[in-house]
């Protein structure tokens, strides 16, 4: 009996518990299914969600990684889309039934009976990947492998957040100064608003750094801007922001919850949101914010910052994200 080649994975067994590197079944495409051989991948903050048990019921073992740039060497029956040699990246979105309200509604990021990668179908941190040739995106040319992986879903959800407020606006605050605020400001300064950061407290780096991408102000999160808002986008998993922003913004503004994944939000008195204030959340993303972001990413252009890590030192770089210390994004470089 042939023996079946092996690959590299990072693998959850529990939640709670650091990524294993273990050698595995490179797994092979149904129908439907391309097999990506992966250059990088990006490091989330859902991913520490995911690892840390906040979201519950992920598949496990789980390979995580949902920020996925690689190359097909392999086609399942009925693929069309994609042949092999072609890049591709891989989004959070890794499936929707096409069949429930929503998606016959055109909101397949709320569909019913969704699948998501890297936490109900595995990942990308690992050598190879499977992956619904429906749900993958043509990454464009113009972006390297790493520079291009954090678009998969720091940009697409952080773009998804970005086309929630009033697209007539000037003055947009951005709460947590991570990897998708970090490409939100630059959309926001292409298109001629003016992107204020907040950080927590005493992060002067940050501060600075998001001042070099444009925003006209930076200051901790318990700072008034020098001028009112007119929407806030929160991208930091952190409830008590929701009234701080309140009280940032003027009447009629909107309050945009970005993540996935948020502790709890204090109360706070009605005449803060009075005035036809608005807080909304985002849920996941649909295939067409992917072909909006990444039409206009090379026109911008988007310039993303990231940390590299080899794929061993996943655990290493979860925790430096956990504890704020990556400037821009996160990436494993899984492959040349």
């Amino acid at each position: 009996m042939p023996v079946s080649p092996k690959m590299r994975a990072m693998v959850l067994n529990s939640p709670g518990q650091p990524l294993e590197l273990r050698r595995i079944d490179i797994p092979q495409p149904g129908p439907g299914q391309v097999l990506i051989r992966v250059k990088a991948c990006g490091v989330c903050r859902t991913d520490l969600h995911i690892i840390d048990g906040e979201l519950t019921n992920p598949k496990l073992p789980l390979i995580p990684g949902h920020e996925i740039v690689g190359t097909v060497v392999g086609i399942g029956a009925g693929v069309e889309r994609f042949g092999t040699g072609d890049r591709v990246g891989v989004p959070w979105l890794g499936y929707s039934c096409g069949r429930c309200r929503y998606c016959q509604r055109n909101q397949e990021n709320l569909c019913d009976n969704p699948r998501f990668t890297g936490y109900t179908i595995d990942g990308g941190y690992a050598e190879y990947t499977v992956a619904d040739q429906r749900y993958c995106f043509r990454v464009p040319e113009e972006f390297g492998d790493m520079e291009a992986a954090p678009l998969l879903c720091a940009g697409l959800i952080g773009y998804r957040s970005y086309r929630m407020i009033n697209k007539d606006i000037k003055r947009l605050g951005i709460y947590g100064f991570g990897a998708a605020a970090h490409i939100i400001a630059q959309v926001a300064k292409y298109e001629g608003k003016s992107a204020y950061a907040f950080t927590k407290p005493g992060d002067l780096k940050t501060q600075e750094f998001a001042r070099q991408l444009g925003a006209v102000w930076a200051g901790d999160s318990t700072q008034s801007p020098p001028e009112q808002l007119e929407a806030a986008i929160i991208l930091a998993p952190v409830g008590t922001l929701i009234p701080q922003a309140l009280r940032m913004i003027v009447k009629g503004g909107s309050v945009i919850c970005g993540g996935i994944h948020m502790s709890d939000i204090p109360s706070f008195p009605y005449e803060i949101l009075w005035g036809e204030r608005v807080i909304r959340s985002v849920a996941n993303l649909t295939r067409q914010d992917g072909e909006e972001l990444f039409k206009i990413a090379p026109k911008i252009p988007i310039k993303t910052t990231v940390q590299v890590f080899p794929l061993e030192a996943a655990n290493d770089a979860l925790s430096q994200l956990r504890n704020g210390r990556i400037e821009g994004a996160a990436v494993l470089k899984i492959s040349d």
